[in-house]
């Protein structure tokens, strides 16, 4: 898709999504559902899964280091994958173009289009629903709260959150079972 023809589909979506986004993002006038989602964003930059991959071996002595490493691998690939669409398909932020919308918090980076924290998020939650079921299911309240958050304050759409949640799924779903064993036997 080009980015003209990606800039007009972004246009019409923007306009439908428009009003869902203002009236969630009308919960930051709550201090303490801001001050959470703040919280969450912030960790859901990275800060959060950089501790949990380091803790990964502690956590699971057996096969801890070898998730650690597959986690690590599909960070990278999931960061290069979403900074690609990003550039690719250029969709500004809500908060951007619609001026009723607060920025609750200072973004990353320019674009909206695919969440990435969003992506990786449900990327990391994926490899681990398949490879440290009890500790996803654990996470699981935090991977949603991350995607939650990126609409409340104002930095996505919608479609944006969605698109990243099926990309991350899609890319952690496909590293747990194709290459959990390439990295375990690294290990052994």
């Amino acid at each position: 898709m080009s980015s003209t023809k990606a800039s007009r589909f972004f246009n019409q979506v923007d306009q439908r999504e428009f009003a869902f986004c203002q009236a969630i993002n009308r919960s930051l006038r709550f201090r303490p559902l801001h001050g959470y989602f703040q919280v969450v964003s912030r960790l859901g930059d990275g800060w959060f899964w950089y501790a949990l991959i380091l803790a990964m071996p502690l956590l699971r002595p057996t096969d801890g280091l070898a998730i650690a490493l597959l986690m690590a691998t599909t960070g990278l690939i999931c960061t290069l994958t979403y900074k690609l669409l990003k550039r690719r398909l250029i969709r500004e932020r809500p908060f951007i173009s619609f001026p009723s919308i607060n920025c609750g918090t200072p973004p990353l980076d320019r674009y909206s289009f695919p969440s990435g924290h969003t992506l990786h998020a449900v990327c990391f939650n994926t490899v681990l629903a398949v490879l440290a079921p009890t500790l996803a299911l654990v996470l699981l309240p935090f991977t949603l709260s991350v995607a939650a958050s990126r609409v409340i304050l104002g930095l996505h759409y919608p479609s944006d959150v969605v698109a990243g949640a099926v990309i991350g799924g899609g890319l952690g779903l496909l590293a747990a079972c194709t290459l959990a064993d390439e990295f375990a036997g690294l290990i052994l």
